[in-house]
């Protein structure tokens, strides 16, 4: 049999094990695996001698979606593909119309993606129509639903009304996927902070504090267990919030870190100012400790980045309550990751795997990605784990022009990015066609399989 690309001697590493083999792809998937240069006939060898070479990353949590974020589809999907992301889940926001409008507005802002990408649903306001839009969007292949309990764009959604999306959309075995906060705890604190005068960001992380967090990732994951739908957790900060998601069962409650918080805690307010604000904000060093506690047993099962773009310009204003939220991070989340998790702490290049792409597919519906399984798509990185460097903002693929890991030295470095079997990135330069990504619809997810 002839092939498209077979990458050879590389260590094939899977959720569950390493393998020294070569890997084979033809039309847009994984061929086969094999040993002892089996393959004979192919267009194109890659030589992946001392590197490692790992499913593609699905990133769950990403802002290319015209709201939270200044990146087009271009930026995004250039900085996914240079770091490693073949697949991305961003968000369409449900504006004036109907989230069936938001969803077709979503994936016409993504059409120029280089990587594959999928979508939440974003329920922005009170409206019980959108309860009529559920099934139909799942069957379509958006199975995951977002919302806020406190925002900063004004998107709220109270405890009743999430009470009833809940019924109804496990009625149509849909994901909800929150950002939980309290928001009266979350509020009073702001308050508080604006009337004392103290708009310096180091004071940001005050104003929402762990138990909002936890309070608030508690009562939402409550609801969905007692109308038994299944909840994913976003950005979970915190040793508070973390335990509150761990109470229950994880066939119904899971959840997100995000790479910013295992590796900064609030002290980078201090360097970066309000380059640093996220939501919710950078914790404290025993929070980062939990984290990786928790993502060791289980309790958190995914890590994303929530990749969300400005420029220094448009996202540090005079003080932290007119500064924006949000890091961009797609183009360096798996080797800042990689360099922690792997290097400092310890963690397994199969969990490396099941964390930052195995999981977030499973979880949300994506059976061909995360995965080296001859059959599935031909979604690779070929990884440098030796290769040392410094993270620079000048290097950025995306609209922003910092980074909050700036001048970080990490171990870890992504050489090929492969999606579909097309080589997208090359040694840090973009090889592959702007467009080619996808629309991927996804399956309702089973998470007591």
């Amino acid at each position: 049999m002839s092939f498209d690309t077979v990458i050879t001697g590389g260590t094939l590493v899977t959720p569950s094990g390493t393998l020294e083999a070569d890997l084979a792809i033809a039309d847009g998937v994984i061929a086969a695996i094999g040993t002892g240069g089996e393959f004979t006939t192919a267009s194109r060898y890659v030589d992946a001698t001392d590197r490692l070479v790992l499913p593609g990353v699905v990133d769950p949590h990403v802002h290319i979606d015209g709201l939270a974020s200044i990146e087009t589809a271009d930026e995004g999907s250039r900085a996914a593909a240079l770091g490693g992301v073949t697949t991305v889940v961003s968000f369409a926001w449900q504006r004036d119309g109907s989230l069936h409008e938001a969803v077709r507005e979503g994936r016409s802002f993504l059409a120029d993606s280089l990587v594959d990408y999928g979508l939440h649903a974003g329920i922005t306001r009170e409206d019980p129509a959108v309860f009529d839009d559920l099934d139909r969007l799942c069957d379509d292949g958006v199975t995951s639903f977002k919302l806020f309990t406190v925002s900063s764009y004004g998107l709220d959604l109270s405890y009743g009304f999430v009470d009833e999306l809940f019924e109804r959309l496990a009625d149509a075995r849909g994901v909800a996927v929150g950002h939980t906060e309290d928001p009266s705890v979350c509020a009073a604190h702001a308050e508080r902070l604006t009337r004392e005068g103290r708009g310096d960001s180091v004071w940001y992380p005050h104003s929402r504090p762990d138990y909002a967090e936890a309070m608030a990732a508690d009562s939402v994951a409550r609801l969905a267990v007692e109308h038994g739908v299944q909840y994913y957790g976003l950005h979970t900060s915190s040793r508070a919030a973390a335990a509150a998601l761990a109470r229950y069962p994880a066939d119904l409650v899971r959840g997100e870190t995000c790479t910013h918080y295992t590796v900064l805690d609030s002290s980078a307010h201090e360097h970066l100012g309000a380059l640093a604000q996220v939501a919710p904000p950078l914790r404290q060093p025993d929070d980062v400790d939990a984290l990786f506690e928790a993502l060791a047993d289980g309790t958190l099962s995914v890590v994303s980045s929530d990749h969300t773009v400005y420029t220094r310009e448009t996202k540090v204003g005079p003080t932290w309550w007119e500064s924006h939220n949000g890091a961009n991070s797609l183009q360096t989340s798996l080797p800042v990751f990689h360099d922690e998790a792997v290097d400092e702490r310890g963690f397994s290049y199969p969990s490396l795997v099941r964390l930052t792409s195995t999981n977030p597919a499973r979880t949300f519906g994506l059976p061909g990605k995360g995965t080296l399984d001859p059959g599935t798509d031909a979604d690779i990185v070929v990884f440098d784990p030796n290769e040392t460097y410094t993270i620079a903002a000048a290097d950025n693929a995306s609209a922003a022009d910092y980074s909050i890991y700036e001048g970080r030295e990490v171990t870890g470095r992504v050489k090929q990015t492969f999606v579909r079997g097309e080589l997208v990135a090359d040694d840090g330069e973009i090889v592959g066609t702007q467009g080619h990504g996808r629309f991927v619809p996804r399956e309702r997810p089973d998470w007591t399989a």
